[in-house]
């Protein structure tokens, strides 16, 4: 079945924690599972902040190859949920102040851990199996992550600042892209999904309405 990229990314940016399983250096031959925080960077790429203590830190370190499990909040059967594996390499990376911003947009209780031994980790999906619910699954390769509409950091820091002044009451914006608008209202995060993916001319040009529709 073909899936479209965009339901991948939506679903990535539908819940803030993943479940991680990296390769044991404890019992070697092993997967080491085990669930933390998820914010995916503007290039819709997986990005974890994690301890050098943690034991999956030092299995990343030792061997970057890994997976990551995301489900929707689950319904009562869990065979019914849109859920995703992704297959990839995780390498220890310097993100930018702005990459770092969006981090703690998303994540807000993690700037503490910003003065501790905590450092940043990109995953480079290879490839990813979407099931969106009994019968409707399909692999995704790297090849779509290399999206043509993306944005950067610093592009949308810009776009932000510009909504703010647009953005309803009540309403905190946490991330902007090309597929759709991550929000907080009445303390809940939402996201507003786009029918299409916008290029970043079209994002600039039709701002005010998907600002004041939020």
């Amino acid at each position: 079945m073909q899936i479209a990229i965009a339901s991948a990314i939506h679903l990535l940016h539908a819940t803030p924690h993943a479940v991680l399983a990296t390769h044991s250096t404890q019992l070697p031959g092993y997967p080491y599972a085990t669930a933390l925080p998820l914010v995916v960077d503007e290039a819709q790429r997986p990005l974890l902040l994690i301890s050098s203590l943690a034991e999956h830190t030092k299995n990343l370190l030792a061997d970057g190859r890994a997976s990551l499990a995301v489900s929707e909040t689950a319904p009562a059967n869990i065979q019914n949920a849109a859920r995703i594996t992704l297959l990839g390499d995780f390498a220890r990376c310097e993100p930018t102040a702005a990459t770092v911003a969006r981090y703690l947009r998303f994540q807000p209780d993690a700037r503490q851990y910003l003065q501790l031994d905590f450092m940043f980790f990109r995953m480079q999906v290879k490839r990813a199996r979407f099931i969106g619910g009994i019968g409707k699954m399909g692999w995704l390769d790297s090849a779509d992550w290399d999206q043509p509409n993306s944005i950067t950091a610093e592009q949308e820091e810009e776009l932000l600042a510009a909504a703010a002044a647009l953005a309803a009451p009540g309403i905190r914006l946490l991330g902007i892209d090309c597929y759709g608008v991550d929000y907080l209202s009445a303390g809940n995060r939402q996201r507003r999904r786009f029918a299409v993916a916008l290029s970043p001319g079209e994002l600039v040009k039709q701002l005010p309405d998907l600002v004041r529709r939020l």
